[in-house]
């Protein structure tokens, strides 16, 4: 388990500055919006044993669903997303079970898990058909929900998402073993201070990291089965200079997709709507604007 833990604070470390520099231009942009911590737009669910936190914004046109990033990220890293696209449609926002205000829980995490989270939200929210939308970890999330529920999602966009720990580039495997325990208060200690204030209960930080350690340690996050079985209009987007992940991984990942697009985005890394928002926004926008299924 520590071999692990060290293994997955590794990457964390690495990309926190550029997460945590995404979240204050975000916030920059998105004036005077606490995204994450909304009480105008903030709602709880209990699915099963928690209860999830998820932000509502906008309205009109197909529902978007945003599924954020594991550790570091949170809904606020859809600020300008969810300032642009929810002036034309629906947007839900969900944080992942251990995230900011979403409670743990007692099961494992997994991947399969965070699905049906986001799956008991979707239909608490509506019974129509979303578009799906998510980062990182939130991909890996997404490419599950679309696998097990093929009849929830109109259209699919998944963002720098691999589909199993050796698809990580070999340096960034390299950080996860020299990582140690402590790297993450030790490198951010104004961010768990400031997560830990979210959190229904901030003395479950440890426990919660080590949840996601279970998780990430293990060596498939999704199958190809699962890939190859995902009929709708899907999206790929990745930095072409992501430095956690391959690109030729992504570019297999696409060739699985029966219906896929692929889009690498020039001149960036693992976080695109930091490095190049508005292009990476078009992007999505046009994708999802397109009609069909």
């Amino acid at each position: 388990m520590r071999k692990h833990l060290k293994m997955m604070l590794g990457v964390c470390a690495i990309y926190a500055a550029m997460l945590i520099s995404t979240r204050v231009l975000a916030q920059d942009k998105a004036e005077t919006i606490p995204y994450g911590a909304n009480p105008a737009a903030g709602h709880y669910l209990r699915v099963d044993d928690a209860k999830i936190y998820y932000e509502t914004y906008g309205s009109g046109g197909t529902p978007l669903v945003l599924l954020h990033g594991g550790l570091y990220g949170y809904i606020e890293e859809f600020s300008e997303l969810i300032g642009e696209l929810s002036k034309h449609r629906r947007v839900i926002a969900i944080a992942t079970r251990g995230h900011g205000r979403s409670e743990l829980g007692t099961k494992p995490f997994s991947y399969a898990l965070f699905a049906n989270d986001a799956f008991a939200v979707i239909r608490h929210e509506t019974g129509e058909k979303v578009d799906v939308l998510g980062f990182s970890d939130g991909a890996v999330t997404a490419y599950t929900l679309a696998a097990a529920h093929p009849e929830l999602i109109r259209r699919l966009v998944a963002i720098g998402g691999p589909r199993k720990f050796t698809d990580w580039t070999p340096k960034a495997q390299a950080e996860f073993k020299n990582a140690k325990p402590g790297d993450v208060e030790r490198d951010s200690p104004q961010f768990v201070a400031d997560r830990k204030k979210l959190m229904p209960q901030p003395e479950r930080w440890l426990d919660f990291i080590e949840r996601l350690n279970v998780m990430w340690s293990g060596p498939v996050y999704v199958t190809d089965e699962q890939i190859r079985s995902i009929k709708v209009p899907t999206l790929i987007v990745a930095g072409d200079h992501d430095p956690y992940n391959q690109i030729t991984k992504f570019v297999e990942l696409f060739q699985l997709l029966p219906n896929g697009e692929l889009a690498l985005i020039p001149g960036c890394g693992h976080v695109v709507l930091d490095c190049k928002g508005p292009f990476t926004i078009a992007a999505v926008a046009d994708f999802l604007d397109k009609q069909g299924k």
